[in-house]
């Protein structure tokens, strides 16, 4: 299946860059390269876009959208989170804005045997990269019932997260849970039918959305690159992040606060005498979200937020 993803606030986030036709960029997550493409296509011959990403489907299909150009993009198989090391083996000190593009792409969904989704059957996976060892499966049949009510919990934010997990391990003493439809029933039979009723999300979607993250070690991975990314920006220089649930939002929305922070000193101080300064200012004091027209052609993108710093 051809990777098809729709960039979500793309026109956006582009124009948050301030794209400079001979500066460096960095995506942090490829995908299908609609942001690559755009940022790439804003260069001339003295520019470099470096765009990283884990998934195979993403490596190829950015490798064949990028090809015209060559001369100034450089695609690198890795996780985000190691943005400071792939700019350190590239020997690239600084550049002028990088982006994030975080959560699962439309193509990691659609296609049915990557597991990541509970509305077709497949064998439980969940893996962005998958030569990584953890699994769906391996956590769905391993885990132990709190290890399982913590992540649908606080990944998931599922108020019935006891009885999922419980009604997963009761399961699985059976048999193995395999597939996508497996879990997704023991999920929805757990989930009391008024409140199943009541609901107009999927009773499975939390749940899958907090194994999705334990899988991939999402959360765990975005401070840090969001600070070693700010920390390579030239002065000017903007970071740009898209997030698509609230976890995600205020890992980031933390982060851009505490960057662009100044003095820490208690405030009946009176002076300061910690002698921070803010390292980045906020371009985007509330988050931009997508436009009704958007919408109107990508569903998908309800959830997402758009938040934007630049370096002093």
């Amino acid at each position: 299946m051809e990777f098809s993803h729709v960039s979500v606030l793309l026109h956006e986030s582009i124009e948050a860059l301030n794209i400079k036709p001979s500066g460096t960029y960095v995506d942090c997550t490829a995908g299908g390269g609609g942001h690559s493409f755009e940022i790439a296509s804003r260069l001339t011959e003295g520019g470099r876009l470096i765009s990283i990403d884990r998934d195979d489907d993403a490596i190829e299909a950015v490798t064949k959208r990028l090809a015209p150009f060559a001369d100034r993009f450089t695609l690198v198989r890795r996780n985000y989170g190691d943005v400071g090391a792939v700019l350190d083996e590239l020997g690239i000190e600084k550049i002028d804005g990088i982006l994030w593009d975080l959560g699962v792409s439309s193509h990691q969904l659609d296609v049915a045997d990557r597991g990541f989704s509970y509305m077709a059957d497949a064998a439980l996976d969940m893996r962005m990269d998958r030569t990584a060892a953890l699994s769906a499966e391996t956590v769905v049949n391993t885990y132990s019932e709190s290890e399982l009510f913590r992540i649908i919990k606080d990944y998931g934010e599922e108020k019935f997260a006891s009885r999922i997990a419980r009604r997963i391990c009761e399961a699985r003493e059976t048999k193995p849970i395999l597939t996508t439809h497996e879990l997704s029933n023991i999920i929805e039979k757990a989930i009391p039918e008024k409140n199943r009723r009541m609901e107009n999300k999927h009773p499975a979607k939390r749940t899958f959305q907090a194994i999705r993250i334990e899988v991939n070690g999402e959360l765990a991975t975005i401070e840090p690159s969001l600070r070693d990314g700010a920390a390579r920006l030239s002065p000017g220089g903007r970071a740009a992040v898209i997030t698509f649930h609230s976890l995600e939002d205020r890992i980031v929305k933390n982060t851009f606060a505490d960057l662009c922070k100044g003095c820490v000193c208690p405030p009946d101080f009176p002076v300061c005498v910690c002698g921070k300064t803010p390292d980045a200012v906020h371009i985007t004091r509330k988050p931009i979200i997508p436009s009704d027209s958007e919408l109107e052609d990508n569903p998908r993108a309800r959830s997402s937020k758009l938040r934007v710093i630049e370096k002093l």
